[in-house]
C-alpha cells in the first residue's frame, strides 16, 4: 500500500510540474516581448527538453502540445524556436501514439517545416533533427511530405557547400546491412539533410515524386550517384567493417539499399534515355531488299530461323550497336575488357511480368536492392562438356546449395576468377543488360515498339576459342542474336511443335539433347561481326566457337541476344479476350441489360464461356500463341498500309475459328468442375481488370471480369442448360459478326502502355544504379 501511495505522488509530482510548466509558458509568451519572458520559456523548454531525454516525462501533456506551434513559429530569437523543435524531436521518440499525435497536428508540423527555411544554423539542425525523429512512424512521414518537408530539406541541399566526401561501410546492427558513414570536412550537417531526405523520398508514393521540381532533386540525385559509385567500390572489394572507427566520421543512418532505393525513386520518371526510333531499328536490322521487315513477319517471324548478314563495320559504321561496340573495342585484351565490364555492375533482381506497381516491387526487394551480381540470375559461368553434352558451372549455382535464399554473390575476387574460367574454356553470359548500358537500352525499347510489345530483354555472351557455351536449348521467346566480334558457328534444329512455348512456361517439346541426336532438319550459320541472326522461339539450337574454315583456326566470340518478350495478354488470345471485353461492354451501353434478370445472368455467363473458349484455342491452336503484333501499328485509319492489313487478316482467321468452335457442354463441364474444386480458370486472365471499365457489380463482383459472379449464377445456368446453350452460341454468332478490329486497337495499346510505364520505370531505375 505504501508504494503505490509513492507511485501516486510521484505522478501528482510530475502533473504538477507539468501543469506548473504550462501556466508559466502560457503567462511568458502572453508578454513575450521583454529578454526576461524570453528567458523564462528557454528555461522552460530547457527542463522539458531534458525530462523528455531523460523519458521520467512519458509522454507530451495535451497542454503543452497546444503550446508548439507558438513556439515553433516565435519571432524571439532562434535559441525559442530551436528548443521547440528539439522537444518535438525528443516527444516524437517516446512512443507510437505520441508520435503519431504531433504528426497528426497540422499545426505543429507546419511550424516545424517552416524552422527549415530558418537562417540560424542551430535551429537548421534542431529542425533537421526533429523531421528525422517524427519520420519514424509512417504517419509522420506521410504528414511531413503533405506540408512539404522534403522541398524544404532538397533547397537547403543545394545551398549546402559539398566538398570531397569520403565513404565508409560499417556492418549493421543486424550483421547484415551495411550502413554508411560519410566523412564530410565541415560537419555532421550534410549527413543529417542526407538522412532525412533518403527517410522522406522512399516513403513517396508516385504522385507525390512526380510533384517534386526537377530543379530541386536532380542535384542531390547527381550527389547520391557520386556516393553510390564509391560506395560500389567498396562493397565489390568486400571492404565493409565491423564498426565505424574511423576518424572524423560521421554515422548516418543510411543504409545501403536506401541509398540505393532513393536513387531508384528518384529516377522513374527522369528521361533517362534517348529513345530509338523503331523506324532506325527496322532500317538497321532489316536494311537490305531481301530483308525487308515486310518479308521477315510474312515468312519468318516465328516460323523460320532468318540472317541478315551485315555489309559494314559495326565500329566505323552508324549501326544502332556502334556506340556499344566502340566502348568495347579501346580494350586491348580480355584481361582489361571483363574488368570494365564488370566494373561497379549490381543485381537487376528480377520484377514479375505482370506486375504493374513499381513502388510494390520496391517494397518487396528494398532489403536486396543494389547487392553484387547474384550468380545463375545475373551472371552465369558455364561450358557444355564434349561428351557428355550438359552444361558445367564454374560457380556453385543456387540449386546445389542448402540454402536458396543465400544466393552466391560475385566480389572483385570472383572476377579474377572469371578471367580463369574464360581461359579454361567457359563461357561468361551476362543478363539483363538493357538494364546497365544506355545504349542498349535505347536498342531494346526501339525492338520492343517494333514488334508491339513491352519489352525486350539483352544478355551478352563472351566465349573462348573451341568452346561451347549453352548446351542445346530452346527459347521461350523469339531471340535476335547479334555478333558483335569474332565468330561463331551455330545450328538450328526443326521445330520439334507447332506450338510455340509461353513466356515461363514450358512446353512438352523435347529437349535439346534428344533435338541434337535426332535426324531431324539441321541449319547451320557462320556468324561474322555485324550479322544477326534471327531465331524462333521453340526452335532448340546451340552454338560454339570453333574453326571458321577461313583463318584456319577458331576465335573468340562476344555476341548479345535480344529476346523479345511476349507476354500472355500480348499473343493474339490476349487480343482475342480484349477484343471479347470491348464488344461486351458496346452491348451493355447499348442495349442495358439487367444483370439481375434471367436474360441478363443467360448473356454474362455464356460470355465468361466464351472467354473460356479463347482460352482453351490458346491451348490447342498455334495461331492463338503466336505474338500479336497490333501495339506496332502506327495509323489504324490507314487500311492500305500492309502491316495493318497482315494484322487484320490474322484477327479474322482468328474470328473465323471462335465461329467455328462448338465445344459448349465441354466448356460447361469445365465450369462445373473449376466450381467444385474451387479453382480459378480465368486466373490466366485476370489481367483484364486493366482495362479501366466502368464498374458495374452482382452482389459485390464486377461483372466487367471473366468468372464474374459465376459460383452465383452458374446453378441457374445449368438448369436450363438448352437455354444456356442456345444463347451461348446467339452470344458467340453475335460477337464473330460485330467485332470490329478497329474498335480494339485503342483499348489494345492503353493495356500495352501499362506494361511499357512500369517496364520504363524500372530500367530507369537501374540505368541510374549502373551510373548511366
Amino acid at each position: 500500500m505504501k508504494k503505490m501511495g509513492k507511485k501516486k505522488k510521484k505522478r501528482k509530482q510530475k502533473q504538477d510540474n507539468t501543469n506548473s510548466i504550462f501556466a508559466i509558458l502560457a503567462a511568458a509568451l502572453s508578454n513575450s516581448n521583454n529578454n526576461y519572458s524570453e528567458f523564462i520559456i528557454k528555461k522552460c523548454l530547457n527542463r522539458l527538453r531534458l525530462s523528455l531525454l531523460s523519458q521520467s516525462q512519458p509522454t507530451l501533456p495535451i497542454p503543452i502540445l497546444s503550446l508548439l506551434p507558438v513556439l515553433l513559429n516565435s519571432k524571439c530569437s532562434g535559441g525559442i524556436a530551436g528548443l521547440s523543435a528539439e522537444i518535438v524531436g525528443a516527444a516524437s521518440l517516446l512512443s507510437l501514439e505520441t508520435n503519431e499525435k504531433i504528426a497528426a497536428d497540422a499545426e505543429i508540423v507546419r511550424g516545424l517545416v517552416s524552422l527549415l527555411r530558418n537562417s540560424e544554423k542551430r535551429v537548421l539542425v534542431a529542425a533537421a533533427n526533429a523531421v528525422l525523429d517524427l519520420s519514424t512512424t509512417s504517419v509522420g512521414r506521410q504528414k511531413l511530405l503533405e506540408s512539404s518537408a522534403l522541398e524544404a530539406l532538397l533547397l537547403i541541399f543545394r545551398q549546402v557547400h559539398r566538398s570531397s566526401t569520403l565513404v565508409s561501410l560499417c556492418a549493421g546492427e543486424n550483421g547484415n546491412e551495411a550502413s554508411l558513414c560519410i566523412a564530410c570536412k565541415e560537419d555532421e550537417f550534410l549527413v543529417l539533410l542526407l538522412d532525412a531526405a533518403i527517410v522522406l523520398i522512399n516513403s513517396c508514393d508516385i504522385e507525390q515524386l512526380l510533384r517534386i521540381p526537377r530543379k530541386l532533386y536532380e542535384s542531390l540525385l547527381v550527389f547520391l550517384k557520386e556516393l553510390w559509385i564509391k560506395v560500389q567500390d567498396q562493397l565489390l572489394s568486400g571492404n565493409i567493417m565491423r564498426s565505424n572507427r574511423e576518424k572524423h566520421f560521421c554515422s548516418s543512418k543510411i543504409t545501403v539499399n536506401s541509398l540505393a532505393e532513393s536513387i531508384f525513386r528518384l529516377s522513374l520518371n527522369a528521361d533517362q534515355f534517348t529513345i530509338i526510333s523503331k523506324e532506325r531499328v527496322e532500317r538497321s536490322i532489316f536494311s537490305s531488299n531481301e530483308g525487308s521487315f515486310e518479308n521477315f513477319i510474312v515468312n519468318y517471324w516465328e516460323a523460320s530461323p532468318f540472317l541478315v548478314r551485315s555489309t559494314d563495320s559495326l565500329i566505323e559504321g552508324n549501326d544502332i550497336f556502334t556506340s556499344f561496340v566502340q566502348g568495347l573495342s579501346s580494350k586491348e585484351s580480355i584481361c582489361s575488357f571483363l574488368p570494365c565490364i564488370f566494373q561497379r555492375l549490381i543485381s537487376c533482381l528480377p520484377i514479375a511480368s505482370d506486375e504493374l506497381d513499381i513502388l510494390s516491387f520496391l517494397n518487396d526487394v528494398r532489403h536486396k536492392l543494389g547487392c553484387p551480381l547474384v550468380h545463375e540470375q545475373d551472371i552465369r559461368v558455364l561450358k557444355t562438356d564434349k561428351i557428355s553434352k550438359k552444361e558445367v558451372h564454374f560457380f556453385p549455382r543456387i540449386s546445389d546449395s542448402f540454402d536458396v535464399k543465400d544466393p552466391y554473390l560475385i566480389y572483385a575476387d570472383d572476377i579474377s576468377k572469371c578471367e580463369e574460367a574464360y581461359k579454361e574454356g567457359y563461357t561468361i553470359a551476362l543478363r539483363g543488360m538493357e538494364f546497365r548500358f544506355e545504349c542498349l537500352a535505347n536498342i531494346a525499347d526501339g525492338l520492343a515498339s517494333l514488334f508491339g510489345q513491352p519489352s525486350v530483354g539483352a544478355n551478352m555472351y563472351l566465349t573462348p576459342p573451341n568452346s561451347q557455351g549453352l548446351a542445346c536449348h530452346y527459347d521461350d521467346h523469339c531471340v535476335f542474336v547479334c555478333q558483335l566480334f569474332g565468330t561463331k558457328h551455330w545450328k538450328i534444329f526443326a521445330q520439334p511443335s507447332v506450338q510455340l512455348p509461353r513466356l515461363y512456361h514450358p512446353c512438352d517439346i523435347v529437349n535439346g539433347v534428344e533435338a541434337e541426336s535426332s535426324t531431324a532438319e539441321c541449319r547451320q550459320f557462320l556468324l561474322r561481326e555485324g550479322d544477326i541472326l534471327y531465331i524462333p522461339r521453340g526452335f532448340p539450337h546451340k552454338a560454339c566457337t570453333e574453326d571458321d574454315g577461313l583463318t584456319g583456326s577458331a576465335e573468340f566470340s562476344l555476341h548479345l541476344t535480344l529476346g523479345v518478350e511476349v507476354e500472355r495478354p500480348f499473343e493474339w488470345e490476349g487480343f482475342a479476350h480484349v477484343a471479347l471485353c470491348c464488344w461486351n461492354q458496346a452491348q451493355k451501353i447499348h442495349h442495358h441489360a439487367s444483370v439481375e434478370s434471367f436474360s441478363g445472368i443467360l448473356n454474362l455467363m455464356s460470355v465468361n464461356l466464351l472467354h473460356l473458349l479463347i482460352g482453351l484455342l490458346g491451348h490447342s491452336d498455334p495461331t492463338f500463341r503466336k505474338a500479336c503484333l497490333v501495339g506496332a501499328v502506327s495509323r489504324p485509319s490507314d487500311t492500305e498500309d500492309w502491316f495493318y492489313l497482315n494484322q487484320k487478316t490474322i484477327f479474322d482467321e482468328l474470328i473465323g475459328k471462335i465461329s467455328a468452335d462448338s465445344r459448349f457442354l465441354e466448356l460447361l463441364s469445365s465450369m462445373e468442375m473449376a466450381i467444385r474444386e474451387n479453382t480459378d480458370p480465368f486466373q490466366q486472365m485476370r489481367w483484364l481488370q486493366l482495362l479501366d471499365w466502368n464498374r458495374e457489380t452482382l452482389e459485390g463482383h464486377d461483372r466487367n471480369l471473366p468468372f464474374t459472379g459465376a459460383e452465383i449464377m452458374f446453378p441457374l445456368y445449368a438448369e436450363h442448360k438448352d437455354m444456356a446453350e442456345t444463347a451461348f452460341m446467339q452470344v458467340k454468332s453475335k460477337f464473330c459478326s460485330e467485332v470490329s478490329f478497329e474498335d480494339v486497337i485503342e483499348r489494345y495499346k492503353m493495356l500495352l502502355g501499362k506494361y511499357k510505364e512500369t517496364r520504363k520505370q524500372y530500367i530507369n531505375g537501374m540505368l541510374s544504379l549502373h551510373c548511366n
